[in-house]
């Protein structure tokens, strides 16, 4: 055994054991090897030796290495692990205490020794030793490592009720980190040092550089410091709260309500009632936004409101003097006048704030005065709305408010201060020739009202007055005073007045003057000829008609062509009848096709009444090909209506065949039919078979099975085996062509894929080639086709009309290649008994056919 300088009554538990020899030779060899202290510091761990036997070999290595971090940091660590659990009055503290002081002789410079020294201080709730270590490690560490100290050294000032201490800190590190005054704001609210915190959150407001680490903007800053300093005015004293919310008013107009409602609230909490009511009707005189007078007029109705009850409870309780009795009744006259009162007049003078040029807006303020029969006001109101809209900057119609201004005067009988305001209107500078326009026809309608028509007459007179210098209606440059004398509005005003109270030749003359200017419309036209016809100036209402023409295009001389034509057949009838024609030539050789329906349709009437026959149907002729595709077959029906009643039915056989041409296929089908009946009526039954045989063209089984089945019916009634085998042929060729039609087929392929056949050449990557298919498909349905094709019996296809006995039976005689055999799938529709059952009808051809050549009744047979 070996002793190490002590005795042996004093270190018995401090004695080396065999095992230490080892590492005691190691050290000896190596005393300033961090290494070899280390690994027997770790030997006598693992060997369970005593505390005391650890940390005396970590000072004998402390002694050699006084300056290592590893073995300070390791024994500290050591040490106070093993005062861990321990009441902090127990001396081990202290002697742990002692050994970071001894620590930091040599580690001052290290933040992480003072951080633990620090941390243990505070866990013994070492409150006054503590600010000191904290105050002396910021003085011995640079101020680099200064931000590892600051956080727990706030941390602790804040855990204690010392705020005076706390905040000489938080000022100490400000002066590090200003940008955390945030930080401090916070602890000084929470401490209730408001006045301190809303000259802190008053400096972060003025300083444009300073970036908030909470993402808040200056704004909600500004947010802040008003609702801050509002709600606590007797705790605040270091600022100017009036000066610094109306500074804010004037940077943030965007929340006016909000900020002119924490001035009022300041000063209701500082109780100077009075003045929180002259803040808050400021605020409602000058706020521009419907939003900030909705926010200021709830609070300062909610403040009267609160007032008021607080009277009345006092009231009732009967705390109330004579005094305050007629305060009362003061306060709720008040309350009632800016609810019921002065809200609806508050809230337009926020929208006329907002854009003083609302014409619109000046008409509602001016009828709620009119409403209060506050005429005075009403006067102030027009005048200062006339004097305030710039006309170029109007929201609506400027002339109205200087018509509504003098319509009051005259409601109120003042008709020449109206005539004053009329006159002062002429001359204000609108935007528009209509507004002016406007405003002089209104002048002259009141003097109408008051029954002065010559002074009616003079006011359009002055308004229509050329000039000095001619101008542009549409010229922006000119004024509307040198362009008004073009205004169409006016001269019809103008024209309607003379019409009513002024002379035959000056009414006239209106109307020419205004066709000479060339702005009149065709309504004007057709009302000068109108006054013209009234006053029997019959030839002077076709020369206006006529100038008028001159003036305007297609389609708006439409209804002047249409008065003009009217008025001369009329007029005349078939006195001027080639006068009559050249104007319906001249009308119809412009005529669009859209608007030529009606005058054809009043030129074949005029030819018919008075003219000749055929140049009437001349006229049904040229009409079906210059109207729109959809109104032909309208046109074409009126034709044949015509010449059936004029030159008899057999007369509209060549109108037929023209409309089957010319009409689509819907509307030539429905001609073929009734070409096909009234060939019927008349017996020519051949020439109906031919109709019926041309219309099978263009009739698809499938969909048009009536005409089919009307084909059938005929054969049955006239005809014989021979045409109704004819007639199936050509319905199987017609189906054949239809069922062609490639589109056709690609529908009926893909209903049919799964039973089509085909070779393996057919195939392509995985799926049937689609062309080849088809391909395939149309071949098998003309050989289909071909097989069922009937074999005429002879060469006779349908009875000629001119043919005699004998070509018919020489006729039969004859074999016919092409004659179809019925199978017996066509016998099932069809059986040849019906067709041996038929019997053919005799007709009566009607005498209408024959003419002059009509035989006797007793001849007919």
């Amino acid at each position: 055994m070996i002793l190490i300088n002590m005795s042996v009554e004093e270190n018995k538990d401090l004695l080396l054991e065999e095992t230490d020899l080892a590492y005691e030779e190691d050290i000896l060899r190596n005393p300033f090897a961090v290494k070899c202290w280390l690994r027997y510091v770790e030997h006598k761990t693992t060997t369970n030796a005593p505390g005391k036997a650890i940390n005396l070999v970590y000072e004998r290595a402390l002694r050699e290495l006084p300056g290592s971090y590893k073995l300070w940091y390791n024994y500290l660590k050591r040490r106070r692990k093993q005062v861990r659990g321990r009441c902090i009055t127990d001396p081990a503290y202290e002697d742990v205490n002692n050994a970071f002081e001894r620590a930091l002789v040599f580690m001052h410079k290290m933040p992480r020794i003072w951080l633990d020294y620090c941390q243990f201080l505070m866990d013994q709730k070492k409150i006054t030793r503590t600010r000191r270590t904290f105050d002396r490690a910021l003085r011995a560490l640079p101020i680099t490592q200064h931000h590892r100290i600051w956080p727990m050294y706030l941390n602790f000032i804040k855990t204690y009720p010392l705020h005076e201490t706390a905040v000489r800190v938080y000022r100490r590190y400000l002066k590090l980190a200003p940008e955390n005054t945030e930080d401090y704001i916070d602890y000084l609210i929470s401490i209730d040092r408001l006045d301190e915190a809303a000259t802190r959150l008053a400096d972060l407001v003025n300083k444009e550089d300073f970036v908030s680490k909470r993402g808040k903007s200056n704004h909600q800053l500004w947010h802040d410091l008003c609702d801050l300093i509002s709600k606590n005015p007797d705790k605040i004293r270091s600022l100017n709260v009036d000066a610094i919310i109306r500074g804010g008013l004037h940077r943030f107009t965007d929340q006016l309500g909000m900020l002119w409602n924490s001035l009022a609230d300041y000063y209701i909490r500082s109780g100077h009632f009075e003045k929180a009511r002259d803040v808050y009707e400021e605020a409602i005189q000058t706020v521009v936004t419907v939003r900030d007078f909705a926010q200021v007029f709830d609070a300062y109705s909610e403040f009267e409101s609160t007032i008021v009850n607080n009277k009345l409870e006092m009231d009732e309780e009967g705390k109330l003097s004579e005094e305050d009795q007629d305060d009362l009744d003061l306060r709720m006259a008040r309350f009632e006048d800016l609810i019921s009162e002065r809200r609806p007049l508050l809230l337009n003078s926020v929208l006329l704030r907002q854009n003083p040029h609302n014409v619109n807006e000046w008409h509602k303020r001016a009828k709620l005065f009119s409403e209060k029969e506050k005429a005075r006001e009403v006067i102030h109101t027009y005048t200062e709305a006339v004097q305030t809209v710039d006309p170029q900057k109007a929201t609506g119609k400027l002339y109205t408010l200087w018509v509504a201004f003098a319509k009051y005067y005259e409601e109120n009988s003042q008709v020449d201060d109206a005539r004053t305001i009329f006159e002062k209107s002429t001359k204000v500078p609108f935007k528009h020739v209509d507004d002016l326009a406007s405003v002089w026809c209104e002048y002259a309608e009141m003097e109408i009202r008051h029954e002065n028509f010559d002074a009616a007459l003079e006011l359009m007179k002055r308004a229509t007055a050329m000039p000095g210098r001619k101008a542009a209606y549409f010229d922006e440059t000119e004024t509307v005073q040198n362009r008004l004398y073009k205004s169409l509005k006016l001269w019809s005003m103008y024209a309607d007045l003379e019409e009513s109270f002024g002379t035959f030749k000056s009414c006239k003359a209106v109307y020419d003057r205004i066709i000479d200017l060339r702005i009149a419309n065709p309504q004007i036209i057709i009302n000068y000829g109108m006054f013209l016809e009234e006053h029997d100036y019959f030839e002077e209402a076709f020369k206006a008609y006529e100038r008028g023409i001159a003036l305007f295009r297609w389609p708006n001389v439409y209804d002047i062509w249409n008065m003009y034509l009217t008025k001369f057949i009329d007029r005349y009838g078939g006195k001027k009848l080639e006068r009559a024609r050249d104007l319906f030539e001249q009308c119809l050789e412009d005529c669009p096709p859209k608007y030529a329906k009606n005058f054809y349709l009043l030129y074949a009437k005029l030819e018919e009444e008075h003219g000749l026959q055929r140049h009437a149907m001349a006229v049904y002729d040229r009409s079906t090909k210059a109207v729109q595709p959809d109104e032909q077959y309208e046109m074409f029906n009126i034709y044949i209506k015509r010449a059936a009643e004029i030159f008899g039915v057999t007369y509209t056989r060549q109108i037929y065949e023209k409309a089957i041409e010319m009409l689509p296929e819907e509307h030539a089908r429905e001609m073929c039919l009734r070409f096909a009946d009234l060939e019927k009526k008349l017996g020519e039954i051949d020439r109906a078979r031919a109709v019926y045989a041309h219309c099978s063209q263009m009739c698809d089984p499938r969909t048009t099975a009536s005409f089919w089945q009307t084909w059938k019916d005929f054969e049955v009634r006239h005809g014989n085996e021979d045409t109704i085998r004819e007639m199936l042929r050509i319905k199987r060729s017609v189906q054949a062509t239809y069922n062609t039609q490639v589109n056709f087929m690609s529908a009926q392929m893909l209903a049919a894929a799964g039973s089509a056949t085909g070779t393996v050449a057919d195939l392509g990557p995985g799926q049937m080639d689609d062309m080849k298919l088809l391909e395939q498909r149309a071949q098998q349905l003309t050989t289909e086709h071909e097989k069922d094709m009937p074999k005429p019996k002879s060469q006779l296809l349908f009875v000629r009309g001119g043919s005699t006995q004998e070509d018919l039976s020489d006729a039969v005689k004859a074999n016919n290649p092409d004659e179809i055999t019925l199978d017996s799938e066509e016998e099932g529709t069809d059986s040849e008994a019906e067709v041996e059952e038929v019997q053919l009808e005799r007709r009566t051809v009607p005498t209408e056919v024959f003419g002059g050549l009509a035989k006797e009744d007793g001849d007919q047979d």
